[in-house]
């Protein structure tokens, strides 16, 4: 590597709406050497959509488990987490019990 070289992560999108992923590093100098290589690598049979290139030097990094871990029992915001099951169930019976109609689940 040369004294000038610096380290630059290429991300790549495969289709217009999906997610970015790491496509892997490049060496350059500088950002426009790293697009060339970039482009090259990663663009150049048309399997990208659209690329980001990043100096790693400048990717801020968060590995502090305490600031990974959310301070409150936010389960309810998970998929799941929060079920209205019950909830639902007992406006059912209500609903059956005073005759009215029965109330169906959204999505069904």
């Amino acid at each position: 590597m040369g004294d000038k070289d610096r380290v630059w992560e290429v991300f790549r999108q495969e289709a217009e709406g999906d997610p970015m992923i790491h496509g892997g590093s490049v060496l350059a100098p500088d950002e426009e050497l790293a697009t060339h290589y970039a482009r090259e690598f990663y663009g150049r049979r048309q399997e990208s959509e659209r690329l980001w290139i990043v100096p790693r030097d400048e990717i801020v990094e968060l590995d502090d488990p305490d600031l990974m871990k959310p301070p409150f029992d936010r389960s309810f915001k998970r998929p799941g987490g929060f079920l209205i099951k019950h909830k639902l169930e007992a406006a059912r019976s209500r609903a059956g019990a005073s005759g009215g109609e029965p109330i169906e689940e959204l999505g069904e």
